[in-house]
């Protein structure tokens, strides 16, 4: 009986020992960092979260293009979009430069990416409460805070180049439409999937020629990826419509890609990754 009892403590300690080992050889996994900007222009504090490419080094001069996620926080698109950008910048892939991932965490994505309206009248109509937008209209100022703040930011304190690409869906598309027609310069890349262009009545859309017109001065690229139209027409339709004016203009090169196999709510991952397939469409192997 004794001898069993020496071979059961002998495994149970040699067990604890293998643990113990196992737990010394951890380590955290790190793909990023995380700061808090404090935002004058928006008067309350933003966390940015940032990828940085395999191989950067601070000291060196070795640039990067910069894309950044409007909903960018950890909860939200972060994680998994950085691992697009990694996946496709592998040097066996190589379908675009390495590149700096800026994620801005949302604080309040209705009010940030809603542009002014007189009233809030047309929103029952598109399925949606007064009470579930307490505060909107303040995309001007979040625009603001992306052009004098956050870019600067990032051009300061990393080996950030003069490419930028706005990765937005929904409300985000939203918003980053309304940057692709009134402050075009401040990105030559527009990720937009399945934009809200039917906020207040649609007057983004409404607008858009004239604000092409008027505001493009240089080209951009645009990737405007759609989900199953079935599931939401009214989506479908003003995407549509946005793809068809934008197609007109000499300074845009726009693609449109439908999806019917996604819906609004999986269209995002699946929409970055064709976007940047379709706006890089080579890699190592076929360069």
């Amino acid at each position: 009986m004794m001898k069993y009892i020496r071979i059961f403590v002998a495994c149970l300690l040699l067990a604890t020992a293998i643990h113990a080992n196992a737990q010394t050889d951890t380590k955290p996994l790190t793909i990023g960092q995380s700061t808090v900007l404090f935002s004058k222009i928006l008067n309350e504090n933003r966390n940015i979260n940032i990828y940085l490419p395999e191989g950067y080094n601070a000291a060196d001069t070795t640039t990067y293009p910069v894309i950044y996620i409007l909903d960018g926080g950890m909860e939200e698109d972060f994680f998994h979009i950085a691992g697009i950008v990694r996946f496709n910048t592998q040097p066996w892939v190589a379908r675009f430069p390495k590149s700096i991932v800026v994620g801005i965490e949302n604080v309040n994505r209705r009010r940030d990416f809603t542009f002014e309206v007189p009233n809030l009248d047309f929103l029952e109509k598109e399925g949606f409460q007064k009470s579930s937008f307490p505060q909107y209209g303040k995309s001007a100022a979040y625009m603001d805070f992306l052009e004098k703040e956050l870019q600067p930011f990032v051009k300061q304190n990393f080996h950030a180049r003069a490419y930028n690409t706005v990765i937005g869906e929904s409300l985000a598309g939203l918003l980053s439409t309304e940057i692709l027609l009134k402050r075009p310069y401040l990105f030559n890349d527009y990720i937009i999937i399945s934009p809200s262009l039917w906020w207040g009545e649609r007057k983004l859309l409404a607008d858009a020629a004239n604000l092409m017109q008027k505001n493009l001065k240089k080209p951009v690229r645009v990737y405007l990826g759609v989900p199953n139209k079935d599931e939401d027409l009214r989506m479908y339709n003003v995407a549509v419509s946005l793809h068809e004016i934008a197609a007109k203009q000499k300074n845009i090169s726009i693609i449109f890609d439908y999806m019917p196999e996604e819906l609004h709510s999986t269209a995002i991952h699946q929409g970055v990754y064709n976007g940047f397939k379709k706006l890089f469409p080579k890699t190592a192997f076929s360069k």
